[in-house]
């Protein structure tokens, strides 16, 4: 006589087998749902309208097409639906195992664990293995394949959809190209921190695919050279005193203006003035505007991976960075963006900045550039009375009127400011030179320490002289 339990057995071992399989299913559509875009199912309506197939074959075909359209509009409801319903699988299909054991005889504490070990491999087996990487493969086939099934899972689940609804609303301005991209963003940052998490991973390497992913969220305006900073040529200087200016700053593009910042002439290079001038010593009298090269343009809100593939493809190294009003904001290069990947770039020229004041002689300090004021009240015993500047640097550029470069000085307060040395890529102004300002010892230093101003002031009265006896 057979056992009437046999048969019972069997329907619950054929049911658990299918559930694996549906739970199966649905860890790949799960995988492939976040990687099916609107533009690849538009281009398979093409690819069915425009072949050969009967007139029927195409009507199943674009019945499911439009059948994963829908399931594509709301992604994230649609993934819910199918994780859903794949942890079910996974709960009843343990408890399906618990209960055949049960029914063979097996102690209840067996039946319990073999019921877990169950539900445990095949949960493992359906996020790690085979379905997931199918979905990311082959993301459109396993959608097509399985758009009936993962339809009604997804009416099924109604709830699923509240998720899907609020997150659509804080991304109703994305397309459907940059909500992918964000997705596959996140999911390059969850690899990464994974991938750091073990011991054989590089930190530094780590940290570079961080930044790249970083790069796309970063605006220009973030690594540019603000416009307080920008050293300019004006349009009328000749290039004989461009080429010293090259020399002192440490740039080899700088902006050419006219009357003002906002008034954009072009670009100098230093390799069309030396070309200019290397061969023919008279072109010392020719204006700058003569080598100026038309300016790249790019707005202060570009993306930096956007700006930088940008000047890529147009081979530009220099581009000067406008406002939403169409005036001036700064200046940025390609190196800029580098170094948002790979970090601070110098080179056998840059110098570091030193962080510590030093005494030369008796009234008489290297500062750093970025020394507070009331260090130097405090050091020299003076009041001074500058509310809108706080750093020496500062104060320099305030004397000035324009951003410093090595060479340049200005008195105030009694003190003799000078800047004397530049550090970093950026040549900025990294020590300046702090004295008191009396006759015999201004006289003194400027014979010594700064003929470089001395030899620029006279090139420029030349230059001046020059211009009186062309007119």
């Amino acid at each position: 006589m057979v056992d009437p339990l046999i048969p019972i057995v069997v329907a619950m071992t054929i049911v658990a087998l299918l559930l694996v399989w549906f739970s199966l299913v649905m860890a790949s559509a799960e995988g492939a749902v976040a990687r099916v875009t609107r533009s690849s199912l538009n281009n398979r309506i093409l690819e069915v309208q425009t072949s050969s197939d009967s007139q029927f074959s195409k009507m199943k075909q674009l019945d499911r097409i439009h059948r994963v359209q829908r399931l594509v509009s709301d992604r994230f409801a649609t993934a819910g639906s199918c994780a859903f319903f794949r942890i079910v699988c996974n709960i009843v299909d343990g408890t399906l195992v618990a209960a055949i054991a049960g029914l063979i005889g097996a102690p209840l504490w067996g039946s319990m664990l073999a019921g877990v070990l169950f539900a445990f491999v095949i949960g493992v087996v359906s996020v790690l293995v085979r379905p997931r990487t199918s979905g990311a493969s082959k993301p459109l086939q396993i959608m097509l394949r399985h758009s009936r099934v993962v339809s009604i899972v997804s009416w099924l689940t109604p709830f699923a959809r509240v998720n899907g609804i609020n997150a659509g609303k804080g991304k109703a301005d994305l397309s459907d190209d940059e909500e992918l991209e964000k997705i596959h963003l996140d999911q390059g940052r969850a690899m990464i921190d994974r991938l750091v998490e073990t011991d054989d991973f590089d930190p530094e390497i780590s940290e570079m695919l961080r930044n790249v992913l970083t790069l796309s969220e970063t605006l220009t305006r973030e690594i540019m050279v603000p416009r307080t900073d920008m050293i300019c040529i004006g349009r009328n200087e000749k290039l004989g005193s461009v080429l010293k200016m090259f020399s002192r700053s440490g740039f080899s593009r700088v902006p050419i203006i006219g009357e003002s910042v906002d008034d954009l002439v072009g670009i100098a290079y230093l390799k069309d003035a030396v070309r200019a001038v290397a061969f023919n010593p008279a072109a010392t009298d020719r204006p700058v505007e003569s080598i100026s090269r038309d300016p790249l343009l790019v707005p202060e809100s570009k993306p930096v991976d956007d700006l930088f593939h940008q000047m890529q493809r147009q081979r530009q190294h220099v581009a000067v960075v406008v406002d939403e009003y169409g005036g001036i904001a700064g200046l940025v290069t390609i190196e800029d963006a580098i170094e948002q990947i790979v970090g601070e770039l110098e080179d056998e020229h840059d110098r570091t900045q030193k962080l510590e004041p030093e005494r030369i002689a008796e009234g008489k300090w290297k500062f750093p550039a970025r020394a507070s004021i009331a260090d130097i009240e405090e050091l020299f015993e003076i009041d001074i009375d500058e509310d809108d500047v706080d750093t020496l640097y500062g104060l320099l550029t305030k004397m000035l009127g324009k951003v410093p470069l090595v060479g340049s000085s200005a008195v105030t307060h009694g003190l003799r400011l000078t800047a004397v040395d530049s550090a970093g890529r950026r040549k900025k102004v990294s020590t300046i030179l702090v004295e008191v300002a009396g006759d015999s010892g201004i006289e003194h230093d400027e014979r010594h320490e700064h003929v470089a101003e001395r030899a620029q002031r006279e090139d420029d009265a030349s230059d001046g002289r020059r211009d009186q006896s062309a007119q």
